[in-house]
């Protein structure tokens, strides 16, 4: 797959394109290794300089970078014994929101997430990321099921929202996300959310109101997205980037409000650089967390849970 660069990654893409252009002339006209180990040495020390100092609005395009790890790339990379679970028992199956049973280093757990989709037929598939009230009655009966067999929830968060679509209103898109929300926050079993890229809106809280919320170094949490807060604040969408340096939907930020209980490390230059290295790191971070719930009953994970969610705010 080609490298998609974003906009403030252009001089960076001109060294790399430098370093392609070397490189074959390197193997048809002469020895170029050395210019191109120069090159190679400038364009990391700047990848670094820029993503040491990227603002909100340069974070969300990295949150929404088409090349950064979906939840099937978590999956293939974290679980084995993964068997999906399909439908709401009421409606049909949303593939925006996939779930199922799976082993996490050997121990059995619920897996669900958002799929965005990599190209344009799988987007179209998972609509984009963008789940139907079907898609969140069936995190609800992923998480009756956990409950019942003791089974820790693991959830993965990537979406600019649930789908506004008619049907989907008319399908009780509100209700179904609050049944949702409500049963993540009931739960006597572990959870741990991760917030892997976008987090919008109830679309994504719907399944990341867990005992334990965490968050990727270069994503995005917020209660709208920067388009939308640009057009209902001052009617333009295109003052997106003013409103997201104003949102605080960055993980510092959450981390201060008690929003989010710890950020994972990227590799430099975004997940989407190292994919590998960025879901092994998750995979370390899930493992130290789900620890922590050794010996705690039902009772305490509602009370733990319970008491993390009405900190926020609080003077």
């Amino acid at each position: 797959m080609a490298t998609h660069y974003l906009d403030f990654e252009k001089p960076i893409a001109d060294l790399e394109a430098k370093i392609e252009e070397l490189s074959a002339l390197s193997d048809t006209s002469g020895d170029f290794d050395s210019e191109i180990e120069a090159l190679r040495k400038k364009a990391d020390q700047l990848r670094k300089k820029t993503y040491a100092g990227l603002d909100p609005w340069m974070k969300t395009q990295v949150a929404r970078h088409p090349q950064r790890p979906h939840f099937v790339d978590y999956v293939a990379g974290l679980f084995t014994d993964w068997t999906e679970l399909h439908g709401d028992r009421q409606f049909g199956d949303d593939q925006a929101i996939l779930g199922g049973l799976a082993r996490f280093r050997g121990r059995p757990v619920v897996v669900m997430g958002h799929e965005k989709g990599h190209d344009t037929t799988t987007r179209i598939t998972h609509n984009f990321g963008m789940a139907r009230p079907e898609g969140y009655r069936k995190a609800v009966r992923l998480m009756d099921m956990a409950e019942q067999f003791g089974l820790p929830v693991l959830s993965f968060i990537d979406t600019a929202g649930a789908y506004p679509g008619l049907g989907a209103e008319e399908r009780g898109q509100a209700e179904a996300i609050a049944r949702s929300t409500e049963r993540c926050l009931t739960l006597g079993v572990p959870s741990v959310a991760t917030i892997t890229g976008e987090g919008g809106s109830g679309g994504a809280i719907a399944i990341a109101a867990a005992s334990r919320v965490l968050m990727l170094e270069h994503s995005i949490y917020s209660v709208i997205s920067p388009e939308g807060a640009a057009g209902i604040l001052w009617r333009d969408g295109a003052r997106a980037r003013d409103a997201a340096m104003a949102m605080k939907i960055t993980g510092p930020d959450l981390l201060q409000l008690k929003i989010v209980d710890r950020l994972i490390e990227e590799p430099t230059g975004g997940a989407h650089t190292d994919r590998d290295a960025a879901i092994a790191k998750v995979g370390d971070v899930l493992a130290e967390e789900l620890r922590g719930f050794a010996g705690l009953s039902p009772q305490q994970i509602r009370k733990q849970r319970a008491d993390r969610f009405y900190a926020i705010g609080a003077l």
